[in-house]
């Protein structure tokens, strides 16, 4: 098998298993009372792309990932709230990553936390209402909890995929 065949087939293995995620945690009730809160399951993919595929890859690896499962499980407005997390959360992450002073854990927490930013970003625009802020300080919590969460899973993909690729 080519070079370029195995990088088609890594793409589509990785964008097939983050769809599965996203379709996963749309199944798990996982509330709070607080609106908004997700594990990120399908973040996980995501992070270990960014270490493990070019940045190109793992961009569009999480932008057909949140249009298909936008189309999927939810809407436009759905699809609007991720897009605009998933791009913040990606361009932080991948930022965070080039520089080796931050670890996979750091990087898929500040990435949660960047999620949510984008997503209140546009709860702000849509709202027409700067009094969302206040909901902010919520969402960084969840979005450092969570983003340690997948930023553990990730790091010990991680590790197991280089080991593999080596051998």
């Amino acid at each position: 098998m080519n070079k370029k065949t195995k990088r088609l087939a890594f793409f589509g293995l990785m964008v097939a298993l983050a769809f599965v995620f996203s379709y996963l945690e749309s199944l798990i009730p996982f509330n709070f009372g607080i609106p908004g809160i997700k594990l990120g399951l399908a973040n996980l993919v995501v992070v270990v792309a960014i270490y493990t595929v070019p940045k190109k890859d793992a961009f569009f690896i999480a932008i057909i990932r949140i249009v298909l499962a936008g189309f999927t499980f939810g809407g436009v407005t759905t699809m609007l709230y991720s897009l605009a997390g998933g791009i913040l959360s990606f361009a932080v992450m991948a930022v965070m990553q080039k520089n080796d002073y931050f670890s996979v854990i750091g990087v898929s927490m500040a990435g949660g936390v960047a999620h949510n930013a984008g997503q209140m970003i546009v709860a702000g625009l849509v709202m027409n209402t700067a009094r969302i802020i206040y909901y902010f300080p919520v969402l960084i919590f969840v979005g450092v909890i969570t983003g340690v969460l997948i930023g553990v899973v990730s790091n010990v993909l991680i590790n197991r995929l280089n080991k593999v690729i080596k051998s």
